[in-house]
């Protein structure tokens, strides 16, 4: 570890830096927030890309809030890449449901 004020290596367990003798301050640990990148770019792909690109967008913004400290705005896209994920799905199967009917009715409807 080192020293958050001078950056000079100091023991994992020190209170104190021996050279500046600036009081270590412990960061407490960060949480973690899944960002559902895999799931927003499969349903981007493979379902529908303008909302798959709507989660991608989010999942993209929850590791960079992470960093910056911001744990309510992380899992508010976390929250908001899962949704957009999932209605990509949904958008998607409608769509294909959809098509599958219309060929089946003018296959159909052209004998």
């Amino acid at each position: 570890m080192y020293c958050t004020s001078c950056g000079v290596q100091r023991a994992d367990n020190a209170t104190v830096c021996e050279n500046c003798g600036e009081r270590i301050r412990r960061m407490p640990p960060r949480p973690q927030i899944n960002n559902y990148l895999v799931p927003a770019v499969l349903s981007a792909f493979c379902c529908c890309l303008p909302l798959g690109v709507v989660a991608i967008i989010y999942a993209a913004q929850v590791n960079s809030k992470l960093v910056a400290g911001d744990i309510a705005g992380a899992q508010a896209a976390s929250k908001n890449a899962k949704m957009w994920s999932w209605i990509a799905l949904g958008a998607g199967a409608l769509v294909s449901i959809a098509y599958a009917a219309f060929m089946a009715f003018s296959v159909a409807g052209s004998k």
